[in-house]
């Protein structure tokens, strides 16, 4: 009979690089460095510097991403998360925490290439990241970590620039939008799980179906702040954006009210952050003031 592998020891058939690769939640981690990037893009960034601003925000989400594994760890093995590498034995959870703090090093020192006020704005993104997984997860504001980082994707992108140019309230607001509702449908899966650990966040607090309708909401809105906020009249590309915003927000909602929540949701989600940073792209520099 083969023995599950406890957490932190890793088994005899384990990958180590592919663990650890899949402890940085890398689905996540490429879109949020894909936003920066497109936005960076559309800013005029020259190829050096768009890829330092590609960088150091791929390090971010990496170092956010494997905190989250190895704060995680003893958690999601009491639940079985089978697609979690340190919980299932995997890769040893000093290893991925290890990686954590690497990744964190090393994503403030790439942003100081970007100037100071960009790095402030990254710290202070990062440290979002960090809060909710050191336990801000499990109280009710735990949204406020997802908004304050999310929010503040597009100032790194802007104040990147030289010189640096702060990013319009319409975007952070836009991107906090976003956050809440990536946030919020990410949790949903994961809502009876986490009553068995003791995590009780906001999406737990509301239950299953408001928490969507409130995830959907803000991705209604932040499309509409996007095609409406860099003026008036909005330009057709910014409304064929809304359009599939608003689109993907009512299937997602039809989907949370005809079946289980599942990760399918987060890809909405994503699929949305998509259309958003394509319209972002094209508003260019219509996005800063």
């Amino acid at each position: 009979m083969t023995q599950r592998a406890k957490p932190g020891t890793a088994g005899p058939a384990a990958r180590p690089m592919a663990a650890l690769l899949l402890a940085s939640h890398p689905g996540p981690s490429v879109v949020v460095t894909v936003v920066a990037t497109v936005l960076g893009a559309s800013l005029g960034y020259p190829p050096g510097r768009l890829a330092l601003l590609a960088l150091a925000i791929l390090l971010g989400q990496l170092s956010i991403g494997w905190s989250n594994d190895w704060l995680d760890a003893a958690r999601d093995a009491q639940v079985e998360r089978t697609d979690k590498p340190a919980a299932r034995g995997a890769i040893r959870v000093t290893t991925v925490r290890t990686w954590a703090f690497v990744a964190l090093v090393a994503a403030i020192l790439v942003t100081l290439l970007l100037g100071p006020l960009a790095t402030l704005a990254h710290a202070v993104a990062i440290a979002g990241g960090w809060a909710y997984n050191l336990g801000l997860k499990a109280t009710a504001i735990s949204f406020l970590p997802f908004a304050i980082s999310f929010g503040l994707l597009p100032a790194i992108a802007t104040l990147g620039l030289e010189p640096p140019r702060f990013a319009a309230a319409w975007v952070v607001a836009a991107g906090a939008l976003l956050g809440v509702a990536a946030h919020v449908t990410n949790v949903l899966p994961d809502l009876a799980d986490d009553n068995r650990t003791g995590i009780r966040g906001l999406p737990h607090r509301m239950g299953a179906v408001p928490s969507g309708l409130l995830a959907f909401s803000c991705l209604a809105a932040a499309s509409i702040l996007i095609a409406f906020g860099p003026g008036w009249p909005p330009r057709i590309p910014l409304l064929i954006g809304l359009v599939i915003g608003i689109g993907i927000a009512v299937a997602g909602v039809v989907l949370l009210l005809r079946r289980s929540p599942t990760r399918l949701l987060m890809q909405f989600i994503m699929g949305c952050a998509i259309v958003d940073v394509l319209m972002l792209a094209f508003a260019g520099q219509s996005t800063t003031v």
